[in-house]
């Protein structure tokens, strides 16, 4: 089938499935409807800014970095949201008699379908706006406004059928999982950089880095206009071929995995069955573990953390916004070494709704669990495995943010501080655990609470973290009490206090959540099994 007759044919494909997928739910239609509304505005937004910036002395600066940025938003959202369209995998078209070539045009102007390259075309239409200036700018932002468009889309699409395999395995679900957490970075470090431009004089600060960016594609289309704009149309011309050129070579790579994937079976699947099974080795860190049922359940625990998709993305958002909160704090001048308690309270968090990660699973556990003496090692357990991680790393944020500040006096009062929250954590992870477990869904990478058990989950963490802060009002007071008596050389005090006290609290709590917990295993696993 020639291209010009199979465009219109995945075009309307397109437009099927976009209309197929809002007739499934009355909750996709409304969630599809307001992200289109938000995204609209925000171009909107974004096309009013640009078309003001016109003028300005370091318009170019904006525009060309927006399109980097924009460039790489495109290559970067199918690893993290692979299933957001149906068309990203070319593998439902294996069994039809398609040639690469005619695909790849075909499925290049399906992809110009939807919000995102609307989204793009506005943003590069108040770019070249910003900085067309004279007949020649205008006739270059005629090329470079589509150009832009389909480096962008080119480049999406290149990417995912070249990750293809990845994307529909279990570690695309778990990148699919983590990108909250990109998101969240990205809007940390966006923040940082505005103070620092700030901090630098202005916008004056981003001219080096443009000088280096116009010349990348699609950026350089872009920056195409601005020197056409100049008078450099040697350097015009030469920017617009650099992204022509990007745009075949994207293509190009498009086309040969197309072919790949069309044509040779799954290689991890193949590795996988041609593979003898390997028994793990008893060696490395598991030897460290004590043994019986502690070992066996840290170690379960442990499996958790680095196997299940939702419990990893869990663990590493709370290591990353951990360490990110005190740090970017302390880089930006406004913080105190105090924000360090920050990274004990999010990886407490981790201890809350223990059962919960177990799912319908939790059956098995219940079975080894007779007496209050087997939930209560059950729960000791998996506090000692959070403790592996959370420990030391709590010390290290610390330490670092410490260093960050140059306030050393304050750190064995600050891990003190932590610590004794870590405990308290612990002690509340524990009773919330067995008192208002919830279930987490499997079949979805965004929900992280079935439904109806949303008052549950609220009343678990949120009254679990208020509980835990109240239970640190000792250590709390005898800190404000030493610097009330001017006691600074005295506040070293606070580490063994701190470490000993949350070290009392947690036992504490695991030992009042023990026989909860014995007593109530069917509703546990009732709750934990609705997802």
């Amino acid at each position: 089938m020639s291209t010009s007759a199979l465009t219109p044919v995945f075009v309307r494909l397109k437009l099927s499935l976009l209309r197929n997928g809002l007739r499934q739910s009355s909750g996709r239609r409304a969630a599809y409807i307001s992200s289109a509304v938000v995204t609209l505005l925000f171009a909107a937004l974004q096309l009013i800014g640009l078309i003001a910036l016109r003028g300005n002395d370091h318009a170019a600066s904006v525009v060309v970095l927006l399109t980097g940025v924009l460039a790489l938003g495109w290559a970067v959202m199918p690893l993290f949201f692979p299933s957001g369209d149906e068309t990203l995998d070319p593998t439902r078209l294996v069994m039809l008699p398609l040639r690469p070539r005619p695909l790849v045009s075909a499925l290049l102007a399906a992809s110009l379908v939807g919000i995102g390259p609307l989204f793009t075309l506005c943003l590069a239409v108040g770019s070249v706006f910003a900085i067309a200036h004279g007949a020649t700018a205008v006739v270059v932002s005629v090329i470079a406004v589509p150009l832009t468009l389909l480096v962008c889309v080119a480049l999406a699409r290149a990417v995912a059928a070249a990750n293809i395999r990845l994307l529909t395995s279990r570690k695309g679900r778990d990148l699919a999982v983590l990108s909250g957490l990109v998101i969240a970075v990205g809007i940390q470090i966006v923040n940082f950089g505005a103070q620092r431009l700030g901090d630098a004089g202005g916008l004056s600060a981003l001219d080096p880095v443009t000088a280096v960016v116009r010349w990348l594609p699609p950026a350089s289309a872009i920056g195409a206009v601005d020197s056409a704009s100049e008078g450099s149309y040697g350097a015009a011309v030469a920017q617009l071929a650099l992204s022509v050129l990007a745009l075949a070579l994207l293509l190009g790579s498009w086309e040969r995995s197309l072919t790949k994937l069309m044509t040779t079976p799954d290689g991890s699947t193949l590795a996988a069955a041609s593979e003898p099974t390997r028994k793990e080795s008893a060696s490395g860190f598991h030897r460290l573990l004590p043994e019986g049922r502690t070992g066996t359940v840290m170690q379960r625990s442990l499996r958790y953390v680095w196997r299940d998709p939702k419990t990893k993305a869990a663990w590493v958002t709370a290591l990353a916004i951990g360490l990110i909160v005190p740090l970017f704090n302390a880089l930006q001048g406004t913080g105190s070494i105090y924000f360090a308690c920050f990274a004990a309270g999010m990886l407490g968090i981790q201890m809350y709704n223990q059962f919960g990660q177990d799912t319908s699973a939790f059956w098995m556990v219940a079975l080894t669990i007779s007496s209050t003496k087997d939930a209560y090692t059950e729960l000791r357990a998996r506090a000692l495995a959070l403790l592996v991680i959370t420990l030391p790393y709590t010390a290290l944020v610390t330490v670092l943010t410490a260093s960050l500040l140059g306030n050393w006096k304050a750190l064995l009062e600050v891990l003190g501080l932590s610590f004794a929250l870590l405990g308290a954590m612990l002690a509340t992870g524990a009773v919330a655990s067995a008192r208002f477990p919830y279930s987490i869904p499997q079949d979805s990478a965004y929900k992280n609470v079935a439904a109806g058990q949303v008052g549950l989950a609220w009343i678990s963490i949120f009254g679990g973290m208020i509980s835990a802060a109240v239970l640190c009002a000792p250590v709390i007071t005898i800190t404000i009490l030493l610097h009330a008596a001017s006691g600074q050389s005295a506040t070293w005090v606070l580490l063994p206090v701190g470490a000993a006290y949350g070290l009392l609290i947690g036992w504490a709590g695991v030992r009042m959540a023990a026989p909860r917990t014995a007593n109530r295993l069917p509703e546990i696993l009732a709750a934990v099994s609705k997802g």
